[in-house]
């Protein structure tokens, strides 16, 4: 984009004298940065050379030369030999901007905005507060947190780029020039530490605009790119690529970015592929910038939920972390112990966050997204894509965390539950042996978020959501459940 930049904001960036905005600096700093011009018009030199400071003057005059100047200035139909100097120039600005001559004007003047107005030209003149704003939404992320993952600009991992963490990556093209490529860039990665200063996973990321990633797939805005996608076989178990998705699902969600893609050798990277494939990811083509020999997997991630007539599981594989809950979908209540939510929720942050110290640092369940769940609730079926609410019993008392069902069973063997659950439970071997005494339900199912606050249970009762507290699962009306996630 190309911002026109009125007389009474360049006078502020270039006269030293004059305090400089936050909001100011900012915007300057982002269109710079993201290689947006910043463009002034001959009228303003007009403006500045009325400056009756010399010495100012000549400075401002001086430092303008930073900005690019407006090639062409045509005569303004709009003024007459009556109009005065400073609304002819003011008229001048704007009818540049009627012919395109900049995509937005930035000013402070609120005559030029009342002209704008009566131009038809109000929703391209920007206050720098709005300008500002803009660049923002266009191009500052918000990043994620979650526990054992950090995340970190990719040049910070330089003095780790000769560990043979690397090496496998360095068989097929010339990675190290890459890595330092794309930190200078300012690309950034999500790490996980097998021990200090020793890498167990990284996933690189980078945001990318209008992407062309296979031969006609373009995508429209902005997108997410991962790359680098790699765990050292030391760590595998921890779910840390699950980790990495949640990340990247949370990363996509918080910046509203559309689409989440990747591009690897397919038979060197399959169980990658078959895992993405399992979280709604589909091949596309073949990225052209890697002489077509990588394939693509793209998830579209919509930032409205979409109408698609799909099974309730199904649109959730789809259009994660989006899930039905439509009156066709039942959904239940679902206690559980503060240990196990602990482990199964370790980036919940509630009341007595500060008080938990039962994290069990060997059990790798909260990295996953498809998690399990075991009780022996009187229940005996339940449906896939049904809703589950977790309730944190003991000391919350609160719902904290919404997950969708993927499998109901009754199970009695333990063996067939470990082999079940495999590492997805809260459970120790001795604990499900123990339960598997007596048939077990089994629940495998996959997160999806908190809620936006926890609802203690004072608040669901007086809304009428419960009769009292949940001791075991506990089936709740459509009506109920929508009135929870929109309180």
């Amino acid at each position: 984009m190309h911002f026109l930049l009125d007389t009474n904001v360049l006078i502020p960036l270039e006269d030293s004298a004059i305090p400089l905005r936050d909001s100011l600096a900012n915007f300057v700093r982002l269109a710079t940065a993201n290689k947006h011009v910043l463009v002034y018009h001959p009228a303003s030199i007009e403006d500045i050379e009325e400056d009756k400071n010399d010495a100012r003057r000549a400075q401002t005059l001086q430092r303008l030369r930073q900005y690019t100047k407006l090639e062409h200035r045509p005569p303004c139909p709009w003024n007459t030999p009556d109009t005065k100097r400073n609304d002819a120039a003011d008229n001048e600005i704007l009818y540049a901007l009627s012919l395109h001559a900049a995509s937005a004007l930035v000013t402070e003047d609120r005559q030029i905005h009342d002209k704008a107005k009566a131009r038809g030209l109000l929703d391209r003149v920007f206050t720098i507060q709005t300008a500002e704003d803009l660049l923002l939404r266009l191009h500052e992320t918000v990043g994620v947190r979650l526990p054992n993952i950090e995340e970190v600009p990719l040049y910070q991992l330089t003095p780790l780029l000769a560990s043979k963490f690397f090496d496998s990556l360095r068989d097929s093209y010339d990675f190290d020039r890459w890595f330092r490529r794309k930190s200078e860039e300012g690309c950034r990665a999500w790490v996980h530490w097998e021990a200090q200063d020793r890498l167990g996973g990284i996933c690189i990321f980078q945001r990318q605009d209008n992407e062309r990633i296979a031969d006609g797939v373009t995508l429209e805005g902005a997108a997410l790119k991962l790359s680098t996608f790699k765990v050292d076989p030391a760590c595998q178990g921890r779910k840390v690529g699950e980790l990495f998705l949640k990340a990247a699902f949370q990363f996509a969600s918080v910046n509203r970015l559309q689409d989440i893609f990747v591009h690897g050798d397919e038979e060197r990277h399959y169980f990658l592929f078959e895992m993405l494939a399992d979280f709604g990811f589909k091949q596309v083509g073949h990225h052209p910038a890697c002489g077509r020999r990588d394939v693509v997997y793209l998830k579209h991630h919509p930032v409205d939920a979409p109408t698609a007539s799909v099974p309730p599981f199904e649109y959730l594989r789809s259009y994660f972390p989006h899930f039905r809950h439509d009156p066709s979908v039942s959904a239940y209540v679902v206690p559980i112990r503060p240990e196990y939510h602990d482990i199964l929720f370790p980036d919940f942050e509630g009341a007595s966050t500060q008080q938990r110290h039962l994290f069990q640092r060997d059990n790798y369940a909260g990295n996953a997204i498809k998690m399990a769940y075991l009780c022996k609730a009187q229940l005996k079926a339940m449906n896939p894509g049904d809703v589950l609410l977790f309730y944190r019993s003991v000391d919350e008392h609160a719902l904290t965390s919404i997950g969708v069902v993927e499998t109901y069973e009754t199970l009695a063997d333990a063996e067939a539950i470990v082999a079940r659950v495999k590492r997805r439970t809260v459970y120790s071997l001795p604990e499900i042996q123990k339960m598997a005494s007596k048939p077990t339900r089994v629940i495998l199912f996959r997160f999806v978020r908190h809620l936006t606050q926890a609802l203690p249970l004072q608040e669901l009762l007086a809304r009428r959501i419960l009769g009292g507290h949940p001791q075991s699962i506990t089936k709740i009306s459509h009506d109920k459940f929508e009135d929870i996630l929109y309180l």
